[in-house]
């Protein structure tokens, strides 16, 4: 069985035989341009010391400073931080901003650490990664299990480390500290602009009903940009259950519910289903918002929508996309439907660089513009190739890191 990394790699492959790329060009896209790997001695509250091990893979800087999240998660490798660097170049690459992608982490638990102990070993992986990251060089962000606090104890180490401060070397940061405004929902406000352009390609109506699988950040921010707008959400779910009303959920009652109670299960008003029934309710538009490979081949048959947005890394597996492609299901990829985060994190860069902020409609209408862009030339890419919207996202994006290695004379 392939590897993620390896999985990423046959992307590749793919993309090579549409554009006709020769093996040197290939080979040289196939690999990170640097992997770094650290041991990280954290001292624990008893006194005694443990040793963690960090990764960041720093994949392509064609087209600017590499970028791309960190994650503390007890499953992080150095295969898993390498295919996540990959992806991050393309999505770069699709939303057409000028930087590279790279991702690392660090394999933890960071439930199972005190809040002291969460902050030494977020100073300890920045002191070991200082001399690879900056902010013309590498600009971290926050990824899975780590928010705007952990980013912001990194920026510390780091301008202590280098004795100036540099507020554009991390992006996600508190609003206090440089950090912007909409990044805190940027991901699923890009993801809106993205359905929205969808709906126009597919001539759906306003009243497109959208059940998202996936009740967290990105899923409960998305279901209310959505109901707001006039869509209907029929069904939300999270790991314990699915919410169904033929007729459209209260998304803000379900959201203060959540909050209140944890879970979502025993919403008054509310058909509850089993959580995997999100997969086969009637709805146009399924936008999944959870986990990697949630969409495989034994339960692609149960899926009812005709259209499928990635909110979520990876949700829909290699074998799926083709059985759902022939069954004409259309699917959004993660490559083009979750890049407004990493959007809004370049303007935090920018913004920083030039210690001038942004209001925060202004943000938004920067940010609708490159969604709506990248919506576009991918859908072009689409009829002009007679593919899959994955596919022509990834010949769209390789064929723009390819344009700038030559023109750096890489190649």
């Amino acid at each position: 069985m392939a590897t993620v990394f390896e999985g990423a790699q046959q992307q590749l492959r793919a993309v090579q035989n549409i554009l006709k790329l020769d093996e040197t060009t290939i080979r040289q896209l196939m690999h990170p341009k640097r992997v770094v790997e650290v041991a990280l001695s954290v001292k624990m509250d008893d006194g005694s010391v443990n040793v963690y091990t960090g990764y960041r893979s720093q994949y392509n800087d064609a087209r600017g400073p590499f970028k791309g999240g960190i994650r503390f998660h007890p499953s992080v490798t150095a295969d898993e931080v390498k295919a996540l660097s990959a992806w991050m170049t393309w999505k770069t690459a699709v939303v057409d901003i000028p930087l590279g992608g790279a991702k690392g982490g660090v394999a933890v638990d960071p439930k199972k650490l005190s809040s002291g102990e969460l902050e030494r070993l977020s100073r300890a992986y920045i002191r070991a990664l200082a001399p690879f990251i900056g902010p013309d060089i590498d600009i971290p962000a926050p990824d899975v299990s780590t928010d705007p606090r952990i980013m912001g104890w990194m920026l510390d180490e780091y301008e202590e480390i280098i004795g100036r401060k540099a507020p554009g070397v991390i992006t996600g940061k508190p609003l206090s500290i440089g950090g912007s405004l909409v990044r805190e929902y940027a991901t699923a406000q890009g993801a809106f602009f993205v359905i929205d352009e969808l709906t126009r390609q597919y001539h759906l109506s306003k009243g497109t009903t959208v059940a998202i699988q996936g009740f967290g950040n990105g899923g409960s921010f998305l279901a209310q940009i959505l109901a707001d707008a006039g869509y209907a959400v029929v069904a939300v779910a999270d790991s314990q259950s699915s919410l169904y009303k033929e007729d459209g959920l209260d998304v803000t009652e379900i959201i203060k519910h959540k909050k209140v109670t944890g879970a979502l299960k025993n919403c008054v008003g509310c058909e509850a289903l089993p959580s995997e029934a999100i997969l086969s309710v009637p709805a146009d538009i399924l936008v999944l918002a959870a986990l990697e490979n949630t969409i495989h081949s034994g339960n692609q048959r149960e899926v009812r929508a005709k259209y499928i947005v990635e909110l979520a890394n990876g949700p829909v597996t290699p074998e799926a996309d083709g059985q759902l492609f022939e069954r004409g299901v259309i699917v959004v990829p993660d490559i083009l439907a979750n890049v407004g985060g990493v959007t809004v994190s370049y303007y935090e860069q920018v913004q920083n660089a030039a210690n001038f902020y942004w209001e925060e409609q202004e943000i938004l209408a920067m940010l609708e513009k490159a969604m709506r862009r990248a919506f576009g030339a991918v859908a072009l890419y689409q009829e002009r190739y007679n593919t899959t919207y994955r596919m022509a996202g990834y010949v769209l994006a390789v064929e723009r890191v390819v344009r700038a290695m030559r023109d750096r004379g890489r190649l």
